[in-house]
């Protein structure tokens, strides 16, 4: 299932996900510390993320390793981009 972008990003949640992984990547653990949401949801919103394009996630042993995708972001970019001409 691919999530749209725009419906991504319009969680506050998810935004806050996209800025933590903006400084560095992250585990769900790791991102879970810095939200008054449970593990599992923090899960469920890094699947819409993932699903969007958003985020990529790679596995280093036993760990779940979450960061941006900045092609991902060229979507948006191309959108807003075109109310600047």
């Amino acid at each position: 299932m691919t999530v749209d972008v725009f419906r991504a990003i319009a969680d506050p949640n998810r935004r806050h996900i996209l800025e933590e992984l903006r400084r560095h990547p992250r585990t769900v653990n790791e991102l879970a510390e810095g939200l008054p949401i449970s593990r599992p949801a923090v899960s469920q919103h890094l699947k819409a993320l993932l699903d969007s394009g958003l985020v990529t996630v790679t596995n280093q042993g036993t760990s779940r390793i979450y960061a941006i995708r900045l092609d991902g972001f060229m979507h948006i970019n191309l959108w807003v981009d075109q109310f600047w001409n």
